[in-house]
């Protein structure tokens, strides 16, 4: 055999090894018990929470008829985030975070039964919507940094990028199915506003999954950190260490300005939907599943990346966002919304997860839950202005001028990110 054969011989097999060694690395984190049951519960519960994703909105839009209801009903959601987020940042540093998080599912399941309640003996009004998303928002300020920082006691510093990555695949995952489920049901309604109960039932059923598995963890395997005492000024004291710590405020200043305009795809895309492409909640359940799509291949195309996150892929993900975004801005057919609904999934998860990542890996163990809580607040504190802000942009303007808005900032921030990196290397240097 010639020299050349046996390159070609070799070849395929090195392929094959390094086919294997990236889908080894990509499900690394799931050799720990704790994270697997974990997974196995958030599959159930992310299921439920994308169904009742295109109901709500359904829901409000059938009882006004207004995208700056939808907007407010959003605003409201996330508002506690905003009020609230920090302390919930302070919790988590200071308590157990398995035992808060079996409280917060619980509570999340409250607001879900309620609108089925409310559906099912056609005593809703739309402010009573308002008033549980409220109280659903309230608990997910509890329940998020709490969540986030907890990634790191399940699987330790070296795996936390690709647990992070694998957990937001589920959760994708399960948007694969959710929204068309939810679109099958509400649409063979008879009315559409009745079809949304079963979407909410469901929903409050699934939050138990997640209970079951938090009570199944074995607690002793956890890397627990030292839990902070209670003492005056400690939320002042996160935000300070934030922001005097240079490789947190620059990726926080950089998330702040995309979270906040750039990710307003709950308001928006229903929008685009009924008003821009006279479809309907069939029409923006198949949009959601295909950004559910591409959010998916993102999060395990990010699980077999090796090395750590920082704010130079960030700043690089929030161009690719701004850029993809502006498509869709200008996509005049609806088949051409479907191409690009999964390369926005893809590259708002690249850079949601990076964003998320940075953080938790620049941060000392005793700030972790408040870094988290802050990026709690931008990324979904942010909301309550984001989306009313989307939401009259989307009703007046339409919703075509709401993403170009948010593509422009996406890409200004990066842009802004890599120039910052780039003259604070130079001044290292000079």
């Amino acid at each position: 055999m010639k020299p050349e054969d046996t390159t070609t011989a070799v070849a395929p097999e090195t392929r094959r090894r390094a086919v294997g060694a990236s889908l080894g690395r990509t499900f690394v984190s799931l050799r720990v018990r704790n994270f697997r049951i974990f997974v196995a519960g958030q599959l159930l519960s992310a299921s439920g929470t994308w169904m009742q994703s295109v109901a709500a909105p359904w829901l409000v839009l059938q009882l006004t008829h207004s995208g700056v209801a939808l907007g407010v009903d959003t605003a409201l959601q996330f508002l506690p985030i905003l009020l609230f987020g920090a302390w919930g940042g302070v919790l988590a540093d200071r308590f157990d975070k398995r035992k808060i998080q079996i409280f917060t599912q619980i509570a999340f399941a409250v607001p879900a039964f309620g609108l089925w309640a409310l559906v099912v003996t056609h005593v809703v009004h739309v402010w009573m919507v308002y008033a549980l998303s409220f109280v659903s928002g309230t608990v997910l300020a509890i329940d998020m940094p709490t969540r986030q920082s907890f990634y790191l006691e399940m699987v330790g510093p070296d795996d936390l990028t690709n647990a992070m990555s694998l957990n937001t695949a589920t959760f994708n995952g399960a948007r694969l199915i959710g929204p068309v489920v939810a679109g099958v049901l509400i649409a063979a309604a008879r009315k559409s506003i009745d079809g949304t109960a079963p979407v909410f039932l469901i929903n409050g059923i699934s939050y138990f999954a997640v209970v079951l598995a938090l009570l199944a963890m074995r607690p002793a395997d956890l890397r627990r950190g030292p839990r902070v005492a209670r003492r005056k000024g400690q939320i002042r004291e996160g935000i300070s260490y934030a922001w005097r710590t240079p490789a947190l405020r620059l990726p926080i200043l950089v998330m702040g300005a995309v979270f906040l305009v750039a990710f307003n795809f709950s308001v928006l895309l229903p929008l685009l939907a009924v008003r821009t492409f006279h479809g309907d909640a069939g029409t923006y359940g198949v949009l959601l599943s295909l950004f559910g799509a591409g959010s998916l291949a993102g999060a395990l195309g990010m699980a077999a990346r090796s090395g750590r996150a920082n704010t130079w892929k960030l700043s690089v993900w929030a161009v690719a966002l701004g850029a993809v975004t502006l498509g869709v801005a200008a996509a005049p057919q609806l088949w051409m919304e479907w191409l690009l609904m999964p390369l926005l999934g893809a590259t708002g998860i690249g850079f949601a997860i990076t964003a998320n990542s940075t953080l938790q890996l620049t941060s000392s163990d005793a700030m972790r839950g408040r870094v988290m809580a802050l990026y709690t607040v931008v990324f979904l504190g942010s909301t309550p202005v984001g989306a009313s802000v989307a939401g009259w942009v989307g009703e007046h303007l339409g919703p075509r001028a709401g993403l170009f808005g948010g593509a422009v900032v996406a890409l200004a921030a990066g842009a802004l990110g890599l120039a910052a990196l780039q003259g604070s290397r130079e001044r290292r240097t000079g």
